[in-house]
């Protein structure tokens, strides 16, 4: 138990510190925000691999023979749809509609299902599964058993190829497997945060730092840079990912987030929240998510004034420079009538109003694949 006001560190924290990382407080773990730096960061990532420590994510496992209908209950989509060694993006709602958490849900097996949660709503999400949990299930939270790191970039495969038997170009988006990475036990996901193809990699507290060292060895050739939250932050919105607690949080519905996709409105019992969504449905949105770059000099951050022909409309939810697209890029809600592709509005930038104008979403989106 991690006493208050101290910092929780991750097996991986003596690498960062040798790797001269900068460290910053999030959501209570002492984390890298940097390394080389965020830009350096985020173009590896983007052109060849970055390897993350995402080890402060939470995990809670839901098991016994009511496992697929407790999950059914709690989440958005729909998990029946899964097989083993299969995952997908979803959320757990209040009964409004609005997220408590997006979250990853794996099948590990038809009894055996693993929730992937944010590190800030780690003790949270734990709580509401408890209390909302149905039938013959029960939920353990397991976020101290798990070690988590991310591979990221069109080189990831190439790399982790060199250290696993698994047949990874026969992975699809959203599958997983376990095997063995570098001698150690693992799980890997075909899953990520950044807009690139890559991996998510499970694994025992005690085997972290061995894996994490493997990796960065064998994929220096192919140019891997170890990656920070900066760059994580930069790559997600260039590829207009929500970040809870900015983009989504209990004051939002995930219709008027855009991410109608993990709403499975048709599912047999519906789940916690399909009622209100069904109803924000049938009656429209009156406002959405959507993205925007600056017309003018200057970078929106978050919680900045949105205002539209001088009437306050919003904030910024997420906005930065965007090192790939090189653009000043960021997303925040409008009213529907004001969110039609090309409309403009200004962000309020140290009191100045700035141009901007909504444009399509993502900014980045990652090349296919040639054959």
């Amino acid at each position: 138990m991690v006493q208050p006001g101290i910092l929780k560190k991750t097996p991986l924290h003596d690498r960062h510190v040798a790797l001269g990382a900068r460290l910053v407080d999030f959501a209570g773990w002492e984390m890298p925000v940097q390394y080389r730096g965020v830009i350096e960061e985020h173009l590896a990532v983007r052109m060849a691999a970055g390897l993350f420590d995402v080890s402060h994510m939470g995990e809670i496992l839901v098991h016994g023979p009511g496992a697929l209908g407790a999950v059914q209950h709690l989440a958005s989509n729909d998990a029946s749809r899964l097989a083993d060694g299969q995952a997908q993006y979803s959320a757990l709602l209040t009964p409004e509609g609005t997220p408590v958490d997006d979250i990853y849900v794996y099948r590990l097996a038809p009894e055996r299902f693993l929730l992937v949660v944010n590190a800030s709503n780690d003790d949270k999400d734990y709580a509401w599964v408890r209390d909302h949990i149905k039938g013959e299930a029960r939920a353990d939270h397991e976020s101290e058993r798990w070690a988590q790191m991310a591979l990221q970039g069109p080189k990831a495969e190439t790399i982790l190829s060199l250290l696993t038997s698994a047949s990874l170009g026969s992975l699809p988006r959203n599958g997983f497997v376990n095997s063995a990475i570098a001698g150690r036990d693992a799980m890997i996901a075909r899953t990520g945060y950044t807009g690139e193809d890559g991996f998510e990699i499970y694994c025992p507290p005690a085997s972290a730092g061995l894996i994490w060292d493997a990796l960065l060895e064998k994929g220096a050739a192919h140019g891997i840079e170890p990656a920070g939250l900066g760059a994580r932050d930069t790559l997600r919105l260039e590829a207009c990912l929500a970040l809870y607690g900015n983009d989504i949080d209990e004051s939002t519905t995930l219709l008027e987030a855009g991410l109608g996709f993990i709403v499975k409105l048709d599912k047999p019992g519906g789940f916690i929240g399909s009622g209100a969504l069904a109803r924000q449905k049938a009656e429209g949105l009156s406002r959405r998510l959507i993205g925007f770059e600056m017309v003018e000099r200057g970078i929106a951050r978050h919680g900045y004034p949105v205002e539209s022909d001088g009437v306050k409309v919003g904030q910024v939810t997420s906005g930065t420079y965007g090192p790939f697209v090189r653009r000043n890029i960021g997303m925040t809600y409008l009213p529907s009538a004001q969110a039609g592709e090309g409309s403009g509005f200004h962000v309020i930038i140290r009191g100045k109003p700035v141009a901007a104008r909504v444009t399509r979403m993502p900014f980045y989106k990652r090349p296919r694949q040639s054959s």
